[in-house]
């Protein structure tokens, strides 16, 4: 497949050592003006970025695994969405939709509305980020429905809100020391292949979750339930095949209302335009982000029209939600998805990964799965002959790959899983070069 064009070489090539003097005298300026709360994987400051590399100040040019955390799913810097950008910035930059709307912002809605899934009415309304979209989310199902309970799963992550935080299962980083949290928030157990009891279907699964919310909160109760339809900060969780439906399901005979939560599964990650797609199933609502604009802030909360006019008028937006420039990113970074082929690439970067993924896994013991769809794959790193995660090896292979010139990022509710997020529009050559180094890594560490 012919990728993104880009000025920059695509090859990784390091002139210094990691990082460079350039990063390094950045990072000590950084050191008395950003807050230490704000931390980076790695201790390189990027100049330029493009297909499938970054380019840093010191001149070294890393393979990007990770775009950003699934942001710039078309690349950084690509050119329809550049243009878009250009033109709009050039006619005006902010007037606010709630004061003086604009026709990017209703383009945007009339996209989101022919590429979410189902075919009923939809309408939209749009964010800055996948933690606005989430408690917009929630704020207009608890309207609709008059209710108040929330259900979230085990290991989601939906954002660093104190509602997010809520619906949140990780506490460090995420929660710990930020409390109190936003109430009627309940957990139930999710669906996780890998560690759930051998032979457990993804129906038996679902009626776990659904009993114990019954037991625990009611479903007469219940506003949302809410999930990632591929769990990311939890560790890539794909869950099994039917689960989502029988949710959904449930959802529907009960009138609470189903978040697919695809700020990181959306938008041709998975090699469909959301995860949801892979199983057939249509949310009430649904919320994007990330790689909805190419890499400029915007999210969305996208559902059945009924539920997004339930709300009084000014009950949803904000100052900068639907920012134009944002709008034109997005309008950008949407038609390269279809005019490049993205989605059928996803597909392809999953067979090409998968092969050498598997072959890595054969003679690697502490690997014990792999899984993921389309550009959204992963690594979990246990004891060999266990399933006891081993967070202190995975830290230690993403450490050799950054060295190595490498982008790949972790998570994990256990911290053993390397997640693998490239630019959709990456060379096969670089993302084989990639999965060498990191296949290296793994040899070195033992």
């Amino acid at each position: 497949m012919t990728v993104t064009s880009t000025e920059i070489p695509q090859r990784r090539e390091l002139k210094t050592a990691l990082p460079g003097p350039k990063s390094q005298e950045l990072a000590a300026r950084r050191s008395s003006v950003v807050a230490g709360g704000v931390s980076s994987t790695l201790p390189v400051y990027v100049a330029r970025a493009g297909g499938g590399v970054v380019e840093d100040v010191d001149g070294n040019t890393l393979i990007d695994l990770g775009s950003g955390i699934a942001v710039t799913t078309v690349g950084n810097s690509a050119p329809r969405v550049v243009d878009q950008v250009t033109d709009q910035v050039a006619d005006f930059t902010h007037t606010c939709f709630m004061i003086s709307p604009y026709e990017e912002y209703v383009a945007v809605a009339e996209k989101l509305a022919e590429l979410t899934p189902g075919d009923h009415a939809k309408k939209s309304a749009l964010f800055n980020s996948g933690a606005e979209a989430v408690e917009n989310a929630v704020k207009i199902a608890r309207y609709a429905t008059g209710r108040q309970a929330v259900v979230a799963v085990d290991h989601a992550y939906h954002g660093r809100t104190n509602l997010t935080m809520a619906l949140t299962a990780k506490a460090m980083p995420y929660k710990k020391g930020f409390g109190p949290f936003a109430s009627d928030i309940y957990r139930v157990p999710t669906s996780y292949p890998f560690r759930d009891p051998e032979g457990m279907t993804g129906e038996q699964a679902a009626q776990r979750a659904i009993t114990m919310a019954e037991k625990a909160v009611g479903a007469d109760q219940i506003a949302a339930f809410i999930m990632e339809p591929i769990q990311g900060e939890g560790g890539f969780i794909v869950p099994a095949p039917g689960f989502l439906a029988a949710i959904a399901d449930w959802c529907k005979a009960n009138g609470i209302v189903f978040i697919a939560d695809e700020v990181q599964s959306g938008f041709a990650r998975t090699g469909e335009w959301f995860a949801v797609d892979h199983e057939g199933v249509v949310p009430d609502l649904v919320t994007t982000a990330k790689g909805i604009a190419g890499g400029l802030p915007l999210a969305a909360v996208t559902g059945r029209a009924e539920l997004m006019d339930a709300v009084h008028p000014g009950g949803l937006g904000g100052t900068y939600g639907g920012n134009p420039v944002a709008c034109a990113a997005a309008l950008g970074a949407i038609d390269t998805m279809e005019q490049d082929g993205l989605l059928g690439r996803a597909a392809e970067i999953e067979r090409v990964a998968t092969v050498k993924l598997r072959e890595l896994q054969a003679k690697t013991p502490a690997i014990g799965d792999i899984r993921g769809r389309g550009g959204m794959l992963a690594i979990e790193i246990v004891k060999p002959g266990t399933k006891e995660p081993d967070a202190e090896l995975t830290a230690a292979v993403a450490k050799r790959c950054h060295e190595q010139g490498v982008i790949i990022l972790t998570c994990g509710t256990f911290g053993n899983v390397i997640r693998l997020l490239p630019p959709l529009v990456i060379s096969d050559e670089l993302l084989l070069e990639g999965l060498d180094v990191l296949g290296e890594a793994f040899a070195a560490l033992g």
